[in-house]
């Protein structure tokens, strides 16, 4: 540790309600200048106190909202962040980040909240649990069954992030574990802990969050690990060395900590066979390479790393490349208007890459764009001369004539830098992109669909994110470079195993799935969704007069039953024009194994059914929005009687309006109370 001066600040951790500094720490410079920003540092830190304060204090606070209003205090969270964008960017400039760099990081962060903010609302209940997958019926009489079910976990959720995203790394796995209810504690990485800092700082100043379910450590904590256990997620992003080291550890080996790692990756861009020069794949091609190695002067574990491509077109790829990097990189300042790339995030990341460069030269690259020199760059003046003290490259394409190299398969320069090799068919491209080990992402350009087909089932298992490319998406694309919150962020093998964000899926990651078995009552106790066999009760008022202040699981009417004519039939064919043989034809109909002769249409009898169940006068029922689950199960023939009986399956009140959403459980039976089709309901219900 090196002791502070008297004009620049200690970094603050946020701890147990309060904020805390060391007394020391190690020097954190500006990217571009070298001026001292801050010390960090995290001696004397009371570990064992934040963690048991995330357990207690965090997990009591967390529980006692659903997971709409989780849901909501992340949108909330959104907004007012986004409100301060522009000083977050300010911060952001001392790590080398251009705008369109710190638009990557901060309002993709930004939009990790509001999307799990909309999504917690629209696909998850507004409930504690999250029940997974339909009932099992384990009796045949229907009287034991069981369920999958989600809860929180009782610990922390321990995030462990890189230099390159500080905040996009810590709010997309902060924002997942928060909608379940887990309170998290944020170790950011040394070199951009400062604008960690000030994203927490906003957060913690807008009154937003609960007590305890936010916690922030600058500096290292080593050993974390010692203080936790089977309660506990460690999520991860950094060095394959140091995911291994955190992988054998006894707690979780032995005791059974969570660990989900994202690690070192060797990403591919795969240029089809048929994306000839004069294409609109290979100019998309092209374009996607140099943004990768551009934006965040290529400090992103998604960067383009081997840019594959038929052995012919090595040339021209090579040139169109290097042509389109002369065009479009101004090197510099970030905080000088012009610049395109602004420096590595530190002195000591730019000497991590030219070793890592020297080490592909070495291994059979050469370099066909580029130089390893230091560059004269834009400063905030407007003068162009070299900065001794920013940590400033040029962008850097290798080529390597022998695709089988191992160097350009095993190390990753993480910065500026591809490397370009050549396939001799299909099968060797995929082949070639295999041999990264496992991959976070990788890219096909390619308008053949047996060609993008070909290469996505070779590539599907070594890669956690397949972007396709053609001329179709080239300008709606979201790029190979950006995770989405939607869609899965994670790889297998060398790119760690872990996964991150893909919707609720990454909630779930901080919930344990149990498998429970009882009665259908016990199962509708615990799910707050009513199962057939559970008690209900078809009193004398109709639930569709009931507001939700008064409707409860389990409310149901059965209605009287209506006998299908051949005239119903007749004139449903004739009146919507679906004259589909089973209805019209006897002699056809008979002939189908499916039918005894014509028979009623499904949809047919679902109007009729809403003719039984229906209350027509106005009331707290507001609207019905669909219908889901549904089954025909058995033909209905002339002569037939059918009744419905509907029953509150499951009542979503809205946090944010007068209404909330009734699942019906709609079942139709026949004369003989076999079940003739059944679904579920869907309707807005007023509140009171």
């Amino acid at each position: 540790m090196t002791t502070t001066d008297t004009t620049t600040r200690v970094l603050s951790s946020y701890l147990q309600g309060a904020w805390w500094a060391p007394e020391s720490g190690v020097p954190v410079r500006d990217a571009s200048t070298g001026d001292l920003i801050a010390y960090v540092g995290a001696d004397g830190v009371d570990l064992a106190g934040a963690i048991d304060y995330a357990r207690s204090v965090g997990q009591a606070a967390l529980g006692e909202l659903t997971f709409h209003q989780r849901a909501l205090i992340l949108k909330a969270i959104a907004g007012h962040l986004n409100a301060l964008k522009d000083e977050l960017y300010a911060v952001s400039d001392q790590t080398g980040a251009t705008r369109r760099d710190s638009m990557i990081d901060i309002d993709g962060g930004i939009g990790v909240l509001f999307t799990y903010g909309s999504k917690g609302r629209r696909e998850l209940p507004n409930s504690t649990v999250y029940v997974d997958g339909a009932p099992e019926n384990l009796a045949r009489d229907g009287s034991f069954g069981g369920q999958h079910i989600y809860s929180r976990v009782p610990g922390v959720a321990f995030q462990v992030n890189a230099f390159n995203f500080p905040v996009w790394g810590m709010l997309e796995k902060f924002a997942p574990a928060f909608l379940a209810g887990v309170p998290s504690i944020v170790k950011p990485a040394t070199p951009t802990a400062f604008v960690a800092e000030a994203c927490v700082r906003a957060i913690i100043d807008s009154g937003l969050l609960p007590e305890g379910s936010l916690q922030l450590i600058t500096g290292s904590v080593r050993g974390f690990l010692d203080e936790l256990d089977v309660r506990d997620k460690v999520s991860f992003t950094g060095s394959a060395s140091t995911a291994r080291s955190l992988s054998g550890h006894p707690h979780v080996l032995e005791i059974g900590v969570g660990l989900s790692c994202e690690t070192d990756s060797l990403n591919a861009a795969i240029l089809g066979p048929d994306a000839a020069p004069d294409t609109a794949e290979f100019t998309a091609f092209v374009a996607s390479v140099v943004t990768e190695m551009t934006a965040k002067a290529g400090q992103k574990c998604t960067s383009i790393r081997r840019v594959i491509v038929p052995r012919e077109r090595m040339d021209a790829v090579a040139a169109a490349v290097g042509a389109r990097l002369e065009q479009r990189v101004v090197l510099g300042d970030p905080r000088a208007e012009g610049v395109t790339m602004g420096p590595l995030a530190s002195l000591d990341q730019l000497a991590e890459v030219q070793k890592s460069i020297t080490a592909l030269l070495a291994g059979g690259g050469e370099i066909a764009w580029g130089t390893l020199d230091r560059p004269a760059v834009l400063h905030i003046d407007g003068t162009v001369a070299p900065a001794p003290d920013g940590a400033f490259m040029s962008p850097v394409l290798l080529r390597f004539d022998d695709a089988d190299a191992d160097a350009v398969h095993d190390i990753e320069a993480f910065g500026p830098v591809a490397a370009l090799i050549g396939y001799d068919s299909v099968t060797d491209a995929v082949r070639l992109a295999n041999r990264g080990g496992g991959s976070l992402v990788a890219t096909i350009a390619s308008a053949d669909p047996d060609t993008v087909a070909a290469l996505f089932g070779g590539i599907a298992p070594f890669h956690g994110r397949v972007l396709v490319l053609d001329g179709s998406v080239a300008r709606t694309s979201t790029g190979h470079g950006s995770p989405v919150p939607h869609l899965v962020h994670g790889g297998p093998g060398r790119a760690g195993g872990g996964e991150e964000l893909g919707g609720i899926r990454s909630v779930l990651h901080y919930m344990q799935r149990t498998a429970v078995q009882g009665s259908p009552a016990v199962l509708t106790a615990l799910t707050g969704q009513w199962r057939s066999g559970a008690p209900s009760v078809a009193g004398d008022e109709h639930p569709f007069r009931k507001p939700l202040s008064r409707l409860r699981i389990g409310d149901a009417v059965a209605s009287e039953a209506r006998e299908i004519t051949l005239e119903d039939i007749g004139h449903f064919a004739e009146f919507t024009g679906d004259t589909f043989y089973a209805h019209t034809d006897e002699e056809a109909a008979a002939a189908n194994p499916f039918f005894p002769g014509r028979v009623a249409h499904g949809y047919l009898l679902l109007s009729f059914a809403a003719g039984l169940f229906v209350d027509p006068a106005p009331g707290p029922v507001l609207a019905n929005y669909g219908l889901e689950n549904l089954r025909f199960i058995t033909p209905v023939s002339p002569g037939d009687r059918v009744r419905v009986t509907l029953t509150a399956k499951q009542i979503t009140p809205r946090e944010t309006d007068e209404y909330g959403e009734v699942r019906w459980d709609a079942v139709l039976t026949n004369q003989n109370d076999e079940i003739v089709a059944s679904y579920d309901v869907l309707t807005l219900v007023a509140k009171d």
